[in-house]
């Protein structure tokens, strides 16, 4: 990998992971890592362009239908494609149809751009992860042997300690939080060669615990607010991305601007 390598464009190809949630600003929409990359990358380079196809609650098969193509048109310096976790955390799961499809997408995309980029999600500690972790870590081999046939990057956000941490992750504990957004954008920069700023994976200070009533209520708040709603839409077929379009969906000059998130977590 050349070190300092120019890139000129970025495009980002995924679900809500790389949509941004749970990053939110000020205005209510999400920033997220890929732009946080795309704003270091355009700081760096004149002219640098983005595109930002990622659509939360997406399925790999969606992925590969509404975003593939697109991408690959497009013949960017640099694209990432995150995708098959959503599939992995439903009810039931044809692993063989996840594999097909990522090999599908990684096809398309690898001689369409110049450096492609998959990656290995960090996962959230805790019980509810455990019981899908079998598959996740089966998709993420499958991403390892990609890769290596197609000389595409990974980026192995599930073996950082750090990523594990439950504070690093929103109140609906399936979305990163700001620092983990920002930890994952500087893994995804030292992977494409660029000089390190800081050590994404140094563990966060020690925790303070919680007392037992606090847990129980932080508990309650997410069964509420969210396992209940994510339970309802898997039972009925709907996805939180249903109608949403992309939120960058063209590859166009990337104007720096003011993306300071909004402070503390979304509720």
């Amino acid at each position: 990998m050349e070190m300092n390598a120019t890139y000129t464009s970025f495009v980002a190809v995924g679900d809500s992971f790389t949509e941004g949630m749970s990053d939110l600003l000020p205005d209510g929409s999400y920033r997220g890592w890929a732009d946080l990359l795309a704003a270091r990358l355009a700081a760096r380079t004149p002219g640098f362009r983005y595109a930002n196809l990622a659509v939360r609650g997406k399925l790999i098969g969606q992925i590969v239908d509404e975003q593939v193509d697109r991408a690959a048109a497009m013949r960017a310096d640099v694209v990432t494609l995150v995708g098959g976790l959503n599939d992995t955390l439903r009810p039931t799961c044809d692993m063989g149809r996840v594999r097909g499809l990522l090999e599908e997408a990684v096809e398309r995309l690898a001689p369409s751009c110049g450096r492609l980029v998959l990656m290995r999600s960090p996962g959230r500690n805790g019980p509810v992860m455990e019981r899908f972790r079998p598959r996740m870590e089966e998709l993420f081999g499958y991403v390892d042997e990609l890769a290596a046939r197609h000389g595409a990057l990974v980026v192995d956000l599930y073996g950082a300690e750090v990523l594990g941490d439950q504070r690093l992750w929103d109140v609906d504990r399936l979305h990163l939080t700001t620092e983990g957004h920002r930890r994952v954008a500087e893994a995804v920069w030292q992977a494409l060669g660029l000089d390190p700023e800081e050590d994404w994976r140094a563990p966060l200070a020690p925790a303070v615990p919680l007392a037992w009533a606090a847990r129980r209520i932080g508990d309650l708040r997410f069964a509420r607010q969210h396992l209940g709603p994510w339970i309802g839409r898997r039972l009925t077929g709907r996805s939180s991305g249903d109608g949403r379009p992309a939120k960058r969906p063209e590859l166009l000059p990337y104007v720096l601007g003011d993306d300071t998130p909004a402070a503390g977590p979304r509720s």
